[in-house]
């Protein structure tokens, strides 16, 4: 069974009618999923409603940079081949990275196949699945429909307000905007690589700054993923439910360099705070620009910190950068902040809403979430036999989103699949064993 790279792609499902394992979602894993099942010799199928990599093909910026380098957001069985193992591949590069991994691993994808519904089958064990080119039964279900699924567009600004509204996911690049300034909400990665963007393209760009980290994009000589990976940070148990999200800006963008918000307002970008509300043209911003760097700022520095001492510790010969700790004056946009901002006498003509995703599983009609509607797993295994989650953030690490992370996690997945399959098949070979008491 073969795959194809167009949501064209005409095939039926009439010649399944049972598979052992149905894969959701044909991305990085998917992909992954897939390996690791084939591996085990586990009868599987992978349905993808559109194309491999759909998102990284439709839903991304022209000039995106992965936030990784190449040598480390990656398969471990393929290198990207082109630019360098230290560059940092661009939309392009990952979509035709993952194309050439599904075939190196013989993934059975089939594209254009939309799954609308999975449920327990009825009178037998396992799932129907139902998709837009027919009905299947497979024995256990991965949803692997990763994490960036829905945008979220919070209702602040009215959609009647003289701007243009829009998600990152729909920005392409700066020639594709209307004439005019920028608001872009939200300056974690793609936030702070779309308002570089557009600063460098010669546009007036106001960036609301919230919350954040603030790592190193290198730091004597490494970059920041081989410290977190020396420093166990990578690893990082998933926290608690009622710990807040707080976003990482780092960016690969220009050959990878630290996001420093200060040195941006130097450039041109105007920081303002979390936008906080929206009337009569004009938007507000909450008083807490200053507060945000600065908490930046410390997980910058505690982060150098804890290099400087392992690097002690290790007696590493890797040359001191006393520079990268100096935080730079504050710009007058900080000390002197702009609450208000007129969007119409500024000129302002898109706002550009870099403020995530939700995940959207109503096609899963299972008994798999908590009473948030977040799905409700240990490292990807659910309460429902047969049913798991892959590639969603922090599934069972820091580093479960990136493509090596849900690399690891879909081979713990695919080792309880085979786990469980070897309970089922002693079951149906054995007679029961009976009790003390009857012998």
């Amino acid at each position: 069974m073969t795959w194809t790279d167009t949501s064209q792609d005409t095939h039926s499902l009439d010649d399944i009618a049972d598979t052992d394992v149905v894969v959701v979602g044909g991305g990085q894993a998917g992909i992954a999923m897939s390996e690791h099942l084939g591996a085990q010799g586990i009868p599987h199928l992978v349905l993808e409603r559109h194309r491999v990599a759909e998102r990284w093909r439709t839903e991304r910026w022209d000039g995106l940079r992965a936030n990784g380098p190449a040598w480390h957001d990656r398969f471990p069985g393929l290198e990207f081949t082109s630019g360098g193992p230290h560059h940092f591949p661009g939309r392009d590069d990952i979509v035709g990275y993952l194309e050439d991994y599904a075939r190196q691993v013989n993934a059975p994808i089939r594209t254009g196949v939309e799954v609308r519904r999975v449920g327990r089958a009825p009178g037998r064990a396992g799932y129907a699945v139902e998709t837009s080119r027919g009905a299947i039964h497979a024995g256990a279900v991965v949803a692997a429909t990763g994490p960036f699924q829905v945008p979220l567009m919070p209702p602040l600004i009215d959609i009647d307000a003289p701007v243009v509204q829009m998600h990152s996911n729909a920005y392409r690049s700066p020639e594709a905007l209307i004439p005019g300034g920028v608001l872009v909400v939200g300056a974690g990665s793609s936030g702070a690589q779309i308002a570089d963007e557009l600063n460098r393209a010669g546009r007036q760009v106001w960036l609301s700054v919230g919350p954040h980290e603030r790592p190193p994009r290198r730091y004597r000589g490494r970059d920041f993923v081989w410290w977190l990976g020396v420093l166990g940070k990578w690893d990082a148990p998933t926290p608690g439910p009622s710990t807040r999200h707080v976003t990482i800006a780092v960016s690969g963008a220009e050959g990878g360099q630290t996001v420093d918000f200060r040195r941006m307002a130097a450039r041109g970008i105007t920081l303002v705070g979390m936008t906080e509300s929206y009337a009569a043209g004009e938007v507000h911003f909450a008083p807490d620009l200053e507060r945000n760097l600065a908490a930046g700022d410390q997980s910058l520095q505690g982060l150098l910190a804890e290099a400087d001492a392992f690097v002690a510790r290790r007696g590493l010969d890797l040359p001191a950068e006393l520079e990268a700790h100096e935080i730079p004056p504050d710009p007058p946009c900080v000390y002197d902040p702009v609450r208000t901002l007129d969007l119409a006498g500024e000129g302002i003509s898109t706002v550009i809403w870099a403020t995530g995703y939700r995940t959207d599983f109503s096609w899963l009609d299972l008994d798999v979430f908590d009473t948030g509607g977040n799905p409700a797993h240990s490292r990807g295994v659910t309460d429902e036999p047969g049913v798991y989650f892959l590639g969603l953030p922090w599934l069972s690490r820091r580093g479960s989103s990136f493509i090596w992370g849900v690399w690891h996690d879909a081979r713990f997945i695919a080792d309880q699949i085979a786990i469980q399959r070897a309970y089922m098949d002693h079951h149906r070979v054995s007679a029961p064993v009976p009790h003390p008491s009857e012998t």
